[in-house]
């Protein structure tokens, strides 16, 4: 497996606190936790910024993508409302995580909590080339279910 080596600066309310990391060897994503110094209850409904104590630099060509972790989706309602969030590779602020509660109750974060996974994955930069007409496809311009719904059986 090859990897990449990503410069880390820790903060100081993440003292104490693991650094992002694969749970399993195989995991596609590093899970966040959180830097919170007190708990943070989060609505129904209610979103919060919750800081993660650490910044990083990225390399040129790579960015990081911050994804819900799906037990909290199942079991709590709690997801992000911008996934995948980017980071890009020229960020140098802190990390940090927006939670969105769209559970029944009210969801605290308490410091140290799993509350996201990182994704790190290289960049393509495209370019635009105007042109007069698009090659024709089998689909067309077909979409927002143009290739039907399969039913379910039972």
């Amino acid at each position: 497996m090859t990897g990449i080596t990503i410069s880390l600066t820790r903060l100081p309310h993440g003292a104490g606190l693991p650094l992002p990391a694969y749970e399993t060897e195989q995991s596609a994503g590093m899970d966040i936790r959180a830097a919170v110094t007190d708990p943070v209850d989060i609505p129904p409904g209610g979103r919060a910024l919750i800081p993660t104590g650490f910044k990083m630099a990225l390399p040129r060509g790579f960015e990081a993508q911050i994804r819900p972790r799906s037990g909290l989706a199942l079991k709590n309602g709690v997801t992000l409302p911008n996934t995948p969030g980017t980071i890009d590779a020229d960020y140098r602020g802190e990390v940090g995580i927006i939670l969105l509660n769209l559970g029944a109750e009210s969801f605290r974060v308490a410091r140290g909590d799993r509350i996201a996974q990182m994704v790190i994955a290289p960049v393509l930069q495209a370019a635009w080339q105007e042109v007069s007409a698009l090659d024709e496809t089998a689909r067309g311009d077909g979409g927002f279910g143009s290739t039907g719904v399969t039913e379910r059986a039972g």
